[in-house]
């Protein structure tokens, strides 16, 4: 007998237990990019009044929290995260009066708010540095240094940027500035006290606002090697992540994070901290979420991980293995604003959808942490074909850096309608939307029960009702013996079947089938698992 599962009606998002003193530790938290999420003014860009409007379909979907990308005033060089001043919204985005609205919309309908912080680097616009440039006695904050060579015209090491080209900049009057990301990126010097009691107030200009908590923009990269020591080769941004960098996962990051603990301690809450953090390995990452350093940490070694079962394996052991050695709790993410979607990364088309439908309801089955990206939801693709006079991403103009194409998974969201903007707002689209998204919008897919929408709406659903999804403390994970090219677990009242196979399998049925990314056929002693599929079992 073929089964088409959906979850039953449960209990309201108010109901979890998100309201108790660890609420992170198996929340699901949709990242908005403000830019592209939804547009109340009709110039083309997302905003914070858009946002606020669009809130009462992140409480039907059933998240618990919404990070919100950057909205502070900016010369955009990089989506916003080139900030000029921390305290106040960029007009473009709207002000500050939209975002203490947009704080208290989301708390009524029960959703936490985490913003954008980003303590790595300011604009070319900020005050101290116009001021760095026009005084060189007022350069401390940042990293400036001679040139080397004749005349001091080749940079002070071979540091890339991870944008591509070189990590240094020649002011006007012949020194040298270092900027990991883009020339309007000046990194800031976190040995000068001024720059940590200055990240301190503006914390708590936002904490006190009301926000929940921060995602903390390059986490690891706040602190730099002695020296600033050669690395010898190139290619560098291939290596963030799986190789110790000078610039980046320094120990000295760590002293910042405590005192920022000690800071969202000290208010009622809790208020979280999240590291966006690159670590060569687990058990670096780990030290990111010891119990007096920030609450989570990006799990990039699931993001990357490739459709095979094995590494799925050991990615989801090592994760959990490093985290609970320091009594935290892991993440799960597949998509942010950074990278391809995994639609298009599981290969596009109806079978890159299918794997990203099964994975989905693979991370969201596993104990922890959920981060979903706006559109995955929605089964959205990777636009992979912008013309290049329309890109925005400032790696895009460069070389031997990133790929540039990070455009491709910030195209505005489609809400409803045949044709662009599909309901974004009353104008254009900052970015090019494609002619054929009528059928992934939210009103198309709403009601649907084969849609992706509601596949999604329906496991976030279970995962609240059933304490063995996503709950760390409802015990441990056990694997079970499964064929090669499947995934089988089990945790209280709770199993988990994935197949990663391109045909269908057939096993013993581990229980009741409650949910599927894709319809099974079971007799109740036997199922055949379809391809490219996970399946949600009640035991």
């Amino acid at each position: 007998m073929t089964h088409e599962l959906t979850a039953p009606r449960l209990a309201s998002a108010s109901s979890k237990t998100a309201a108790s003193a660890g609420w992170w530790r198996d929340a699901v938290i949709y990242q908005v990019y403000v830019r592209s999420f939804a547009d109340s003014d009709g110039d083309g860009v997302g905003d914070l009044r858009g946002v606020r409007s669009r809130l009462p379909h992140l409480a039907r979907l059933g998240v618990d929290a919404v990070w919100l990308t950057p909205f502070y005033v900016s010369p955009q060089a990089d989506g916003g995260y080139d900030v000029a001043d921390y305290r106040a919204v960029d007009p473009l985005f709207g002000d500050l009066s939209d975002a203490d609205e947009l704080v208290r919309a989301a708390h009524a309908l029960g959703l936490r708010v985490i913003v954008d912080v980003v303590p790595n680097h300011t604009s070319d616009q900020h005050p101290w540095f116009r001021q760095a440039l026009a005084d060189p006695a007022a350069r401390a904050r940042y990293h400036f240094r001679p040139g080397r060579g004749p005349g001091g015209t080749l940079p002070p090491n071979d540091w890339e940027s991870v944008f591509g080209g070189p990590a240094w900049t020649r002011a006007p009057d012949g020194a040298w500035y270092l900027h990991l990301f883009a020339p309007q990126q000046p990194d800031l010097n976190w040995e000068h006290p001024e720059v940590a009691e200055e990240f301190a107030s503006v914390l708590r200009f936002w904490l006190d606002l009301g926000v929940d908590g921060f995602r903390i923009d390059v986490a690891h990269g706040m602190v730099k090697a002695p020296g600033l020591p050669d690395i010898g080769h190139g290619a560098q941004a291939t290596l963030i992540g799986t190789e110790p960098l000078p610039f980046f996962d320094q120990d000295g990051v760590h002293e910042i994070h405590r005192a920022w603990r000690r800071l969202l301690d000290s208010y009622e809450g809790p208020r979280i901290g999240v590291a966006e953090a690159w670590a060569p390995s687990s058990e670096r990452l780990a030290l990111y979420v010891r119990s007096d350093e920030m609450h989570q940490a990006f799990n990039f070694r699931f993001l990357n991980c490739p459709w095979d079962t094995t590494a799925m394996r050991t990615v989801i052991d090592e994760s959990l293995a490093a985290t609970a050695s320091v009594g935290a709790t892991t993440t799960w993410v597949l998509s942010n604003h950074d990278v391809v979607r995994h639609v298009t990364r599981y290969g596009g088309g109806p079978q890159g959808l299918a794997r990203a439908r099964a994975a989905a309801l693979l991370m969201l089955a596993l104990p922890g942490s959920a981060y979903l990206y706006q559109g995955e939801e929605l089964g959205l693709p990777e636009v992979a074909d912008l013309p290049d006079a329309v890109r925005q991403d400032p790696a895009f103009r460069r070389t031997a850096g990133q790929e540039g194409l990070r455009d491709g998974c910030r195209i505005p969201l489609p809400w409803s309608g045949e044709e662009p903007p599909y309901g974004f707002g009353p104008g254009g689209t900052w970015l090019p939307q494609p002619r054929n998204w009528a059928p992934l919008s939210v009103a198309a897919q709403t009601g649907d029960p084969h849609s992706t929408l509601e596949l999604y709406r329906a496991a976030l659903e279970l995962r609240r009702a059933l304490p063995g999804l996503g709950s760390p403390d409802a015990g441990p994970l056990a694997w079970l013996p499964a064929p090669e090219g499947l995934l089988l677990f089990t945790r209280p009242g709770f199993a988990c079947s994935f197949n990663s196979r391109p045909e269908p399998v057939e096993m013993a049925s581990p229980g009741r089938p409650v949910l599927s990314s894709a319809p099974v056929e079971t007799d109740g002693r036997t199922v055949l698992l379809p391809p490219d599929s996970c399946t949600w079992w009640a035991l």
